[in-house]
């Protein structure tokens, strides 16, 4: 069998650094004699994982750099954070109010047609839509409801930021449910005229029968229609973009104070947040490894010290990170 050796800097640096829910499990090491110093990851053909082309490459693992990578796994395992189906709803919810929709083609039988289309949730986060009689998704829906909404966050910009899909069937409306709808609809989309057209119709996806979520890098899985039903929104993520975007704009340095204090040793030369809620905050760092010249990208979960309330809450406790951190990096230098 032919055996693949690679750094842990390959396999926590990139995706399982930041993925608490797959950090927890040994990797298997073999220390090379008589160099103790330095060490080796070694992982069978037969392990999970993601092809890195690394065939006949030997890395050699600093051991500053394999503190800092176990400190980084420790910390991310032990980081509380939302539950998906929290995370899911509060991203259906504060979206902005776009997805891409895929019905089985009517034109085309056995192909699925993509369509990008405004959405708003209701309070059961259904998404309610309304379509032209004229667009070719009405035609397919109204042939065949099943389809799936792609729904990615608001702050979307790569693979590391979130994203839901939901399958379900799409169905008309009931006409004394029409008012209700446009309520709703009109909330996240207030310039949308067209609900007034008399050939345009109301649907909603009343069945969801499955729910799929991508997180970022090494953070997926799924939740039941139940449980996405019974979910409501965290109320921060509703103002966390502001958050973000202002931390990223004036007080970076900050930011990657907060990362050296939480995880000691990884400095890193960027860090942005990416999203907000009330139990902390998500944050993209830019890093080089020590003994590389390669900068590498990765998403962390910086906690909050308590649970926030409301928008002066989440003020205090940023401020208060901040200290800390300044505090702790002024007595190291010492």
């Amino acid at each position: 069998m032919r055996v693949k050796i690679t750094s842990l800097a390959a396999l926590l640096g990139s995706a399982a650094a930041f993925a608490p829910a797959r950090s927890g499990s040994a990797l298997p090491r073999k220390a090379i004699s008589p160099v103790p110093q330095r060490t080796l990851v070694r992982v069978s053909n037969s392990a999970p994982r993601h092809d890195v082309r690394s065939d006949g490459a030997l890395k050699e693992m600093d051991p500053e750099e394999m503190k800092i990578q176990t400190a980084l796994a420790e910390h991310q395992q032990n980081a509380p954070k939302l539950g998906f189906d929290v995370d899911v709803r509060s991203l259906v919810q504060f979206n902005h109010g776009f997805a891409v929709m895929s019905t089985n083609s009517k034109a085309n039988p056995g192909f699925p047609g993509g369509s990008v289309v405004g959405f708003a949730p209701d309070e059961f986060g259904r998404p309610v839509f309304i379509f032209s009689g004229m667009s070719t998704h009405t035609q397919d829906l109204l042939a065949d409801p099943r389809c799936s909404v792609t729904i990615a966050s608001k702050e979307f910009k790569g693979a590391a930021d979130g994203r839901v899909n939901l399958m379900g069937k799409v169905t008309l409306v009931d006409s004394e449910e029409r008012e209700a709808m446009k309520a709703i609809y009109l909330a996240k989309h207030p310039g949308a005229f067209w609900v007034e057209f008399g050939d345009f119709n109301w649907f909603r996806m009343d069945e969801v029968v499955d729910i799929r979520f991508v997180g970022g890098f090494a953070r997926a899985g799924s939740i039941t229609p139940e449980e996405y039903k019974n979910a409501k929104p965290d109320p921060v993520a509703a103002f966390g973009p502001a958050i973000a975007n202002h931390m990223n704009d004036d007080h970076m340095e900050s930011t990657i104070a907060m990362v050296a204090h939480a995880i000691p040793g990884l400095d890193v030369s960027e860090a942005l947040i990416t999203s907000v809620d009330s139990l902390g905050m998500f944050v993209k760092c830019t890093r080089t490894p020590r003994a590389s010249d390669q900068p590498q990208q990765f998403k962390i979960r910086l906690p909050f010290p308590r649970k926030i309330e409301d928008r002066k809450d989440i003020h205090d406790v940023i401020v208060e990170m901040s200290k800390a951190a300044s505090q702790a990096a002024s007595a190291a230098a010492e």
